[in-house]
């Protein structure tokens, strides 16, 4: 039910004169119009005739054509991009004041809470596409500050496909669903995305970002998150120090392996809104630490590529990551249309004290997103949607309008005036000012010289990764280009790696099948191969040990000990993370002692995928049951396969040998009575990265 001003926070029951209203039907609020007129029949239409049989019904009823006139408008258009979302609502810290370098309040003021509302998203699918597509995720910060709202909207990938705005268009054009056909959904595996990066240098380096691990994240929880650009801080004497922005999540990267990715998205498509959402509502946060890499003129002077570029980044090792403050996600959406969906980011939105750079894809980002609100909200009021409202006071000559939801007073509603003595002026010393910069030159359409190269960058993202980091990137391109039928845009797509590394190249035309020699395609700036490795690139050498905040999948049948099952339960909370039960039947299963254990999952519910390792807490007799069960060998398979840590009774051993899991450090028996810390232990190491070759081919 809509909730007027003087009735939010009030109680359900009460209505709009506070009044409980008693019918035959209980005690509760009357229903009414978006007008108030109480409605007395919500389940007829108003019609012409008796009872005996209906008669056409009757456009005097305005209930009906004001309930039907809702509803047909109740969906706005989606999102042409980022359109599969999920937000949570929580607060900004901040640890480290840079008033040196900013006069903006919330990066000076140590220690004070600004409100924020962050929203996760893929890219390139549907509202309606699954979660676990190979994209990269949006990561958008609203942070309602004193000054204004200032609007952070990233990435968890810190480069992008393209350096200049005028390609947006064509770049998403390419990457969504063919026009002529409708497909493929939420995928870039197909020929006019391939078609276009290949054509288009500049992609090279995203593509090795977006072929990686980090472009299928285990959560929301677990991403970093980029401003992608660089922007300018200017402090209380106008002076300008250049920062990019950098989210860091407290639990640490972690991502999926490909092939579970696909299964998840068949076993729950909804598997990074339903883990965000969980986490936020067992009281386990999420947080991540806002770190900034500063620097000043000089540095852009002697820095290998230009700052301005946004296929471009600084290596951490160049330019440390300084923490200076902390994220914290407190509190589900209490509605998603109205929080999640409405609300509305814009680039432009920056307070004094931080300012923009003339990065062509940025200058471009801020006129499309104001101009996409409009087109997407439906009117230039969309600001005054609680979800968009600054929490400051807000006072401008600004009228009228579609949905217009405020009544502006007085007769001045422009400026200057001199009528009356109350209206908003203009200030000089705390408004907004753009930083000082010399600008000079011809008016051109042109790139920058120092634009130019595509490659250096691409190849020492490569260089950086662990060796099971670089066959997963070689095994994403040879899976995304085994899609695209068109043999040109294949060759032509190695020939772009080529200028990469040869070795590169190789690897993914040997996996495709490619015969005869690669053609590299022609650049006039070649890769350098002398920039330094940046160990802070990778995932997996950053990667942290621990089991906090990752989900153990229990599997259970009847004759499982209680007791056993309930001291592995103590151990993982103990060690900060989940365990869920999964048994043949939703009922749970009967124990040794003629006891039940409930069941989170039935076991065709709850595939392995879903969780990070997995224990089979099984009797002799379960597991002889279980290993005739597709679904449970399928469970046990694909845990394996999947590089998961599988600790398991001895008992389990058939069901182990039917799934075809052979003995190694990510095998863990447990005998009953046992402690099950050496489970606990390893897997808070993570996956079994040795055991990928024997499960996969690696080209």
């Amino acid at each position: 039910m809509k909730e007027t001003e003087s009735q939010k926070g009030a109680d359900h029951g009460i209505g709009n004169g506070g009044e409980l209203h008693q019918y035959a039907g209980g005690t509760h609020p009357q229903l009414t119009t978006q007008q108030g007129q109480v409605v007395s029949d919500d389940e007829n239409s108003l019609k012409l005739g008796g009872t005996d049989r209906p008669g056409p019904v009757l456009l005097e009823d305005f209930v009906l054509r004001e309930k039907i006139n809702h509803f047909d408008h109740e969906r706005i258009p989606e999102r042409i991009v980022h359109a599969r979302g999920a937000a949570a609502h929580g607060y900004f810290e901040l640890t480290d004041s840079l008033q040196e370098f900013s006069k903006a309040r919330i990066l000076s003021k140590v220690g004070e809470k600004t409100p924020l509302f962050v929203r996760f998203s893929t890219v390139a699918g549907n509202a309606g596409s699954p979660d676990l597509a190979r994209d990269v995720r949006g990561f958008a910060v609203k942070l309602y500050t004193p000054e204004g709202n200032w609007d952070l909207v990233g990435n968890n990938i810190p480069v992008f496909f393209i350096q200049d705005a005028i390609k947006f268009p064509d770049l998403i054009h390419a990457a969504k669903q063919e026009p002529d056909r409708g497909f493929p959904q939420a995928q870039t595996a197909h020929d006019t995305f391939w078609d276009f990066v290949s054509l288009t240098p500049e992609s090279t380096h995203m593509l090795m970002w977006i072929m990686s691990d980090r472009a299928i994240p285990r959560s929301f929880r677990t991403m970093e998150g980029f401003g992608v650009h660089t922007f300018r801080l200017i402090n209380a004497e106008n002076k300008v120090t250049y920062v990019k922005f950098h989210w860091r999540p407290k639990l640490g990267m972690q991502s999926v392996i490909w092939d579970e990715a696909l299964k998840i998205n068949g076993g729950d498509p909804d598997y990074h809104r339903r883990d965000l959402w969980n986490s936020i509502d067992q009281g386990r946060f999420p947080e991540w630490e806002l770190c900034v890499q500063l620097f000043d003129e000089e540095f852009v002077n002697r820095f290998e590529f230009d700052v301005l570029d946004a296929t471009k980044l600084i290596p951490e090792e160049q330019i440390p990551l300084r923490v200076v403050g902390k994220m914290v996600l407190d509190r589900n959406p209490t509605n998603y249309f109205s929080e999640t969906e409405q609300v509305a980011f814009m680039t432009q939105n920056v307070v004094p004290g931080i300012d923009f750079t003339n990065d062509p894809l940025l200058q471009g980002r801020n006129f499309s997103y104001l101009d996409t609100q409009l087109s997407r909200l439906g009117s230039p009021n969309f600001a005054q949607l609680p979800i968009n409202a600054a929490r400051c006071p807000v006072m401008n000559f600004q009228r009228d309008g579609h949905m217009q939801l405020q009544i502006p007073k007085g007769r001045v509603s422009y400026s200057p005036s001199s009528l009356e003595g109350d209206t908003a002026r203009e200030d000089p010393h705390a408004g907004f000012k753009t930083g000082p910069e010399r600008v000079e030159g011809d008016k051109l359409r042109a790139r920058p010289e120092a634009f130019a190269d595509h490659f250096s960058q691409a190849l020492q993202f490569f260089n950086s990764q662990t060796p099971t980091e670089q066959n997963h990137i070689i095994a994403a391109f040879i899976f995304e280009l085994s899609k695209v039928d068109t043999k040109a845009v294949r060759e032509r797509m190695v020939g772009q790696l080529a200028n990469v590394d040869i070795g590169i190249a190789q690897r993914v035309a040997d996996g495709l099948g490619m015969q005869g020699e690669i053609k590299k395609v022609a650049t006039t700036v070649p890769a350098r191969t002398d920039l330094p490795e940046s160990p802070a690139l990778s995932i997996l050498k950053k990667a942290q040990v621990s089991l906090e905040g990752k989900l153990v999948g229990c599997l259970i049948a009847d004759g499982s000990d209680t007791e056993s099952i309930l001291a592995l339960e103590t151990a993982i909370a103990e060690a900060g993370a989940e365990m869920k039960i999964i048994a043949p039947k939703i009922g749970g299963a009967t124990a040794t002692d003629g006891s039940t254990i409930e069941a989170d999952f039935q076991l065709a519910g709850g595939p392995s995928v879903l969780f990070d390792c997995v224990f089979l807490a099984l009797s002799q007799d379960g597991a002889q049951t279980l290993s005739t069960e597709a679904a449970a060998v399928a469970f046990v398979h694909d845990a394996f396969s999947h590089l998961k840590v599988i600790g398991a009774t001895p008992e389990s051993e058939i069901l182990l040998d039917k799934a075809g899991v052979l003995a190694d450090a990510g095998v863990v028996l447990i005998s009953e009575g046992d402690s099950a810390q050496p489970f606990i232990e390893r897997a808070a190491l993570g996956r079994i990265w040795d055991r990928e070759p024997s499960v996969r081919t690696i080209y």
